[in-house]
């Protein structure tokens, strides 16, 4: 009885590793590692997914992070009503991340494509690049979006071991 138990133990030890180090073999393989482990280690699914499926998990925080950026561009409209235009344009590319590009790459991953998936996260990191650009500098969202091109690179390179 004893036996078992230890044996099981060793079991349960064993997986955890290789789980921890799916998530770091892949992250080592990605622009910005902490960033990357961070991610994944954040949500319940990271430490049972394949490759694709910790693409699928960083898709959806790129998801989460637009929602986050939409939600802080409406509440400058109140406090900053003088970068109407620039927070009019932000708005239109965020909007068209969690309507065009979020949907794309999950359908495309999803479906074993992902060249196409690969498309709907990089075009999530320049359309924070041109938001970012529409305020000469002086960008109230320049943390959100430098966060943005970070997530869409890491994922970039998740989605490119796919490939």
């Amino acid at each position: 009885m004893k036996k078992m138990v230890v044996v099981k133990m060793i079991m349960m030890v064993t997986v955890m590793v290789s789980e921890a180090s799916m998530i770091e073999q892949t992250c080592k393989e990605t622009p910005d590692f902490n960033l990357c482990v961070s991610l994944l280690d954040s949500d319940p699914r990271g430490s049972s997914a394949d490759t694709s499926g910790l693409a699928l998990i960083l898709v959806d925080k790129i998801k989460g992070l637009a929602t986050k950026t939409l939600k802080e561009i409406n509440s400058l409209y109140k406090k900053r009503p003088e970068l109407k235009q620039a927070l009019d344009e932000c708005s239109r590319r965020y909007k068209t991340i969690l309507k065009a590009d979020v949907p794309e790459a999950i359908e495309a991953i999803s479906k074993g494509v992902p060249k196409f998936g690969e498309d709907g996260v990089i075009d999530a990191g320049v359309e924070a690049a041109v938001c970012e650009g529409e305020f000469k500098g002086k960008s109230p969202l320049t943390s959100l979006t430098k966060s943005m091109q970070k997530v869409s690179n890491v994922t970039r390179a998740i989605v490119r071991m796919l490939l």
